[in-house]
């Protein structure tokens, strides 16, 4: 449990620094890192890796209010954006982490792979939207929000790694895209938490203590170290120029493909 613990504070430290830099919740990290120490504890079942999902959505509540404050603070928040988007979102996620836990998710998963290619090599060559593409009213970002939830409650992530890219496709400036994307995970956070908690209530044969499907001791480490360190993320992200700032989210998303193929082809 000693290393367990470790592993978690080590991995809130990380995750931290990564919300406020990139406007991420680190669920890229979180995920497997939680699988992993429950297989050193030989905690194993059939219900453990949608513990990791509602797990690292539970944390990303704390990590992102942290992150969320630090760019407020730097006036990177776009708040009318995040009032339009949250609705879509909201339902989004309520519905995903519903249907998650009655579907396989390989289909989703390669197409989520194939996006995040995409969306990293067109940040890494910093290629440009159209200059005449910008933001959607109510309905067009309530749609967007409806996709992001959905996706980002199936694989356990805050959303960054959709709302980002989906910010700077409609020509909001890179770090306001990674400030207002901190604000948006929080709803999808608190939403997914939320739905994990309730769909895990009365399972059996997973390992305690637990609230659902959030494996309590990995929501206390993470989320104890993560609050604490998302401010130095952020003070990162405002510190960097643009072009290295949207090289660094390409490489993110580089990984969390990655990541991803590995996981459905072994």
């Amino acid at each position: 449990m000693l290393i367990s613990i470790i592993v978690f504070l080590v991995l809130g430290s990380f995750a931290g620094v990564l919300a406020g830099l990139l406007g991420v919740g680190g669920g890229l990290v979180i995920v497997p890192m939680i699988n992993y120490t429950f297989e050193i504890q030989g905690l194993t079942g059939t219900h453990t890796h949608y513990m990791a999902l509602g797990t690292s959505l539970a944390t990303i509540m704390c990590t992102s209010v942290s992150s969320m404050r630090g760019h407020h603070r730097k006036q990177a928040v776009l708040w009318d954006i995040v009032k339009q988007i949250t609705p879509g979102i909201l339902i989004g996620v309520l519905l995903g982490s519903r249907i998650a836990v009655y579907m396989p998710i390989g289909l989703l998963k390669i197409l989520f792979v194939v996006f995040l290619l995409y969306v990293g090599t067109n940040m890494f060559l910093n290629i440009k939207p159209k200059a005449s593409r910008s933001i959607p009213g109510w309905a067009g970002n309530s749609a967007a929000g409806g996709l992001i939830g959905l996706v980002s409650s199936f694989v356990g992530i805050g959303g960054g790694s959709l709302s980002v890219p989906y910010l700077t496709w409609c020509n909001i400036p890179v770090h306001q895209a990674i400030g207002t994307s901190a604000a948006i995970g929080f709803p999808i956070a608190v939403a997914g938490a939320v739905g994990y908690v309730l769909n895990g209530m009365g399972v059996e044969g997973m390992p305690g203590p637990h609230l659902g499907f959030v494996y309590l001791p990995a929501f206390f480490g993470i989320a104890a170290a993560s609050i604490f360190t998302a401010s130095l993320g952020v003070k990162l992200s405002h510190s960097l120029p643009v072009p290295k700032l949207k090289r660094a989210f390409a490489m993110l998303l580089y990984a969390m493909a990655v990541q991803m193929l590995y996981k459905i082809v072994f």
